[in-house]
């Protein structure tokens, strides 16, 4: 199964609430909004994607619960992007002060770009489609993204304006400034 993109602009156009009440309720869609309003339902992954974004999670949360710098996210948060699109990365990562200054409603999409995200691409993504969200992601603020590619065993890096860096067969990975002291292992991961 791959992702259903729905273009319902002929229809209506879905306001920021609309969508939220949209996913509310549908809770076991996976639901994502384009910038140019796009409804994407993504499929669940099988098992084994589930345990490498499992191992992920785990340590970008270990991790960030040491820090006490920032907030980890899974896949079923929702970030407002400033071009609009509701995205939801398979991890991210957001430094609480900027949490602290918005003081969102926690039951909300979180309304800014996290820091740092992760996407695992799984037999439903589509490498292209995916590296699109990655480079939007950095266009909206991200400072980090990595793709994490089990199948081909590699890993893309966006940094914001800079080329992507491939890597083939890395063991692990470095938050970089971002996540200072932060290294995934990525031998349960690739």
């Amino acid at each position: 199964m791959t992702a259903i993109t729905l273009n319902l602009h002929s229809v209506v156009d879905l306001t920021d609430e609309q969508f939220y009440q949209l996913c509310q309720t549908n809770p076991d869609l996976k639901l994502e909004r384009t910038a140019t309003g796009e409804i994407v339902m993504t499929p669940p992954t099988g098992w084994g994607t589930g345990k490498k974004n499992t191992q992920l999670i785990k340590q970008l949360a270990i991790w960030a619960e040491r820090k006490q710098t920032g907030v980890a996210f899974d896949s079923s948060t929702g970030f407002e992007l400033p071009n609009e699109a509701i995205r939801s990365p398979d991890a991210a990562w957001v430094k609480q002060e900027r949490i602290d200054v918005l003081n969102p409603d926690p039951d909300k999409f979180l309304p800014l770009a996290s820091d740092f995200v992760v996407e695992l691409m799984s037999a439903s993504d589509n490498i292209e489609a995916t590296q699109a969200k990655m480079q939007e992601y950095c266009d909206n603020g991200v400072r980090l993204a990595w793709l994490i590619d089990p199948k081909n065993q590699c890993v893309e890096i966006y940094r914001q304006g800079q080329p992507v860096e491939l890597l083939n067969s890395p063991v692990s990975l470095s938050g970089e400034d971002v996540l200072p002291g932060f290294v995934l292992d990525l031998q349960n991961i690739l």
